[in-house]
């Protein structure tokens, strides 16, 4: 399955990486929710991660480049984030909740640039083979989501910190294995300076609407279960639900080799916004049907999937040779750091005035923007 063992490194990185991201984005909310939070104060605290995406992987891609010791910075990523997180065994109301995420995320998001940067050097920039790795990251999304449900509902939500706690420690062990790479060079762009990279309007256009996919996403990844659990379905329904859209995901990502040599990578990057801009509206007009959110939760395929494959090859190709693990850093602080935290925000905030059809609604709206803003500037 595995041609060599780093890639078996990397995969089980992404695997126990993502299995967080199953844990925090389903239920992090909802076990909120079961601690009597206000709406703002979950909005925060489930945004904290994204937050951190907005200027830690920036810092933490600048000291791999700057200094050549990306492998170390990982294992250091791994170690802290695992020691950080370990408070949330205890704490039980704001503040402390507050500190161990903001300070175990900071760690945690450290790591998956690096990973980017490593796998796409070893794999050549190939984008159809990082598909089919990344798929162990959405496989692990799906198994702990599943999980962790079934778990919740057999022995309550007091669980979770457990299984964050768990799957940290792991992600330690796997970010410890992760090997070195050489850095990947092109001789158009490898050459230029950062500055000059990101004065180029199609680089410009393709981080702006990547920051509305993202945008478009904050609510759904703040507030799709306390949405959903709000029509009366129950939690191991909605970690089906989360399974079934990462099912998809898994399934594009194992696709991906055929797709990309059968469309444009232009053509496959406006089809995920289209569909996004379908999903969010279905999520919003169809949270009473069951067969309407599975439909939804299908488009994630596209809408996440194949959006982040293509969007991972157009990075590799501007951002090259020395500037590789900045601009994968700066790719995940617009898009899941600014994007993602600013819309989960923006929800929590509105979300008892305005309901959470409106907000989905709006975000629907978000995915237009992207698409408008990719259409017009965004080339193959």
């Amino acid at each position: 399955m595995f041609k060599s063992k780093p890639l078996l490194a990397i995969a089980g990185f992404y695997f126990a990486y993502f299995a967080f991201n199953g844990i925090f984005s389903p239920y992090w909310g909802l076990y909120l929710s079961h601690l009597a939070f206000p709406a703002w104060q979950i909005g925060i605290l489930t945004s904290l991660t994204q937050i951190n995406r907005i200027y830690a992987p920036s810092l933490w891609g600048y000291l791999a480049d700057r200094t050549g010791k990306r492998q170390t910075i990982l294992r250091l990523a791994g170690v802290c984030g695992f020691a950080f997180f370990l408070p949330l065994l205890l704490a039980k109301s704001f503040w402390p909740l507050f500190i161990a995420v903001l300070l175990g995320s900071f760690f945690w998001s450290a790591a998956l640039p690096l990973v980017e940067a490593t796998t796409m050097s070893l794999l050549k920039g190939d984008g159809g083979a990082y598909a089919r790795l990344r798929r162990w990251g959405s496989i692990g999304f799906m198994v702990a989501t599943l999980l962790v449900g079934y778990a919740i509902e057999g022995f309550g939500i007091g669980t979770l910190p457990w299984a964050v706690i768990a799957v940290m420690a792991s992600l330690a062990l796997y970010a410890w294995q992760v090997p070195n790479a050489p850095l990947a060079t092109t001789e158009d762009v490898a050459q230029l300076p950062f500055r000059s990279i990101l004065q180029q309007s199609e680089v410009r256009s393709l981080l702006l609407a990547c920051f509305f996919m993202a945008l478009a996403h904050g609510a759904y990844y703040s507030f799709y279960s306390i949405f959903v659990a709000e029509q009366g379905i129950s939690q191991s329904v909605i970690g089906w639900l989360w399974s079934i859209g990462v099912l998809a995901e898994i399934l594009v990502f194992s696709w991906m080799p055929h797709l990309s040599q059968r469309f444009t990578l232009r053509g496959l990057f406006l089809f995920g916004l289209i569909i996004a801009v379908a999903r969010f509206g279905l999520i919003a007009v169809g949270a009473q049907s069951i067969v309407l959110l599975v439909v939804a939760q299908i488009g994630h395929a596209f809408t996440f999937g194949s959006n982040h494959a293509v969007a991972m090859s157009y990075i590799h190709r501007y951002f090259s040779g020395c500037h590789q693990a900045k601009g994968q850093a700066l790719y995940i602080a617009v898009t899941f750091g600014l994007g993602g935290s600013l819309g989960g925000i923006l929800a929590g905030l509105a979300w008892r005035s305005l309901g959470g059809t409106t907000i989905f609604l709006l975000s629907s709206g978000m995915a237009l923007l992207g698409l408008l803003i990719a259409w017009r500037g965004v080339k193959n």
